[in-house]
């Protein structure tokens, strides 16, 4: 299932309810004029367009999340693999491997991370 990819504005937003929900929207004005020197108008257009994407929702003037960000991010990355690859984890990774070599250290990381998949499968 496609997921709708957020711009950088629409992620720097997601990323401070993601930190604060569940939070109030007058809170969250604030607090993205606070840290991104945005305006009323801008926090709340953002809002809404990541609202209306089902990533957030905002039901009586308090915002919290439909999906985690690990969840958004899972998906995000599912559906890179899916257009660009056909779905294909290995073959993402025969493409990645061509440009770039791997340490040892990351050789034995993804080896454990493969491990402990098998052991959670049986």
């Amino acid at each position: 299932m496609l997921i709708y990819i957020m711009t950088e504005a629409e992620m720097e937003l997601a990323k401070i309810i993601w930190e604060q929900e569940p939070v109030g929207s007058g809170e969250l004005v604030r607090l993205a004029a606070q840290r991104l020197n945005w305006k009323k108008s801008t926090t709340y257009t953002v809002l809404r367009k990541i609202c209306e994407n089902g990533i957030f929702r905002n039901e009586q003037s308090v915002v919290t999340s439909v999906m985690s960000r690990e969840e958004y991010i899972r998906r995000k990355g599912e559906n890179y693999l899916e257009e660009n690859y056909g779905g294909s984890l290995p073959g993402f990774v025969a493409a990645f491997l061509k440009k770039k070599k791997l340490s040892r250290t990351e050789i034995a990381e993804i080896a454990e991370m493969i491990e402990e998949y098998r052991d959670e499968e049986s």
